[in-house]
């Protein structure tokens, strides 16, 4: 089953009576993103990222094509209900404290007496301690954390996050990461949209390229990154490296492993063999990715 499916989606922003608008956002966009999976939009600024958040969340309209949302239209209520959202550019009311906002999106969300609910949340995204102080005082950082802890309120089965660690430093990354994993244990589906590639790739299992409007990639990192011949390999101390470069493993990064090329599985298999002969112990092998970073700027370019 499908969390959120785009079949030929088009938004043309109208050009106003100043003369600005008349930009065509979206391109025939066509997207699948299962349930239960973790789907990272990634694209430069100005590739249609927000407004097809803003089409997934029932803001704006498409100008054509059709795009459902946990099997329904975002129009429905029901189905918005299902959702939670982190916004980009995050707003929060800085004379409540952040224990009295979450219990207003409690309600708004319908939830009811959900003081146990606030708590546990706040508790999840590190802001036990610092529930009663006023937004006001609050750092980025906390802020973002805070406004992750409304998007979780209720346990909404889609969680679409846009730019999630923006302003939160490293160790809370790590924790943020740690809270996204809990949600997908529990069977949500993620759609973060972000800058942070290397974020993305720890959190994501499926990645798509938005160019122009257009999805031009889409595929896991191993498909999109990977060159289906080159392998990573690592070996244990002691290897000889000197051999290993005359059956043509090279030297490749900064943690010692090693790279070669090879056709297919028989290939690979002999090729590790040849090196096992000259005592080298094989303790990893992996396909060897490139940069996400280096697939969108050549997808971008090929657009």
């Amino acid at each position: 089953m499908l969390a959120i499916e785009a079949t030929d989606l088009r938004k043309t922003y109208a050009r106003s009576l100043l003369g600005r608008g008349g930009h065509e956002a979206l391109r025939g966009l066509a997207l699948a993103v299962p349930r239960g999976s973790a789907f990272g939009l990634i694209g430069l600024n100005g590739a249609g990222k927000t407004t097809f958040i803003k089409i997934l969340l029932g803001v704006v309209r498409p100008t054509a094509g059709t795009v459902r949302v946990l099997g329904g239209s975002p129009d429905d209520v029901a189905v918005r209900r299902r959702i939670g959202y982190l916004p980009e550019r995050l707003q929060l009311p800085p004379h409540l404290s952040g224990r009295a906002f979450l219990a207003s999106v409690a309600r708004l969300k319908g939830l009811g007496s959900a003081e146990a609910e606030v708590g546990r949340q706040l508790g999840r995204v590190g802001l036990a301690g610092d529930a009663a102080r006023r937004i006001g005082g609050y750092s980025k950082g906390m802020r973002q954390r805070l406004g992750l802890a409304a998007a979780l309120l209720g346990a909404p089965e889609l969680l679409v996050l846009d730019e999630p660690t923006d302003g939160v430093d490293p160790l809370g990354r790590a924790e943020v990461r740690h809270v996204l994993a809990e949600e997908r244990a529990r069977g949500a589906t993620l759609f973060l949209n972000s800058h942070l590639l290397s974020e993305t790739e720890r959190v994501c299992d499926r990645f798509g390229i938005l160019a122009a409007g257009r999805l031009v990639r889409q595929g896991t990192l191993t498909e999109l990154c990977g060159s289906g011949t080159r392998w990573r390999v690592r070996f244990a101390p002691g290897c000889d490296a000197a051999a290993l470069a005359r059956l043509g493993f090279f030297a490749g990064d900064e943690a010692g492993a090693f790279f070669c090329e090879a056709d297919d599985a028989a290939a690979l298999d002999a090729r590790l063999q040849r090196a096992r002969e000259t005592g080298a112990l094989l303790v990893e092998l992996q396909p060897a990715l490139r940069d996400l970073e280096q697939v969108l700027a050549e997808a971008v370019e090929a657009a």
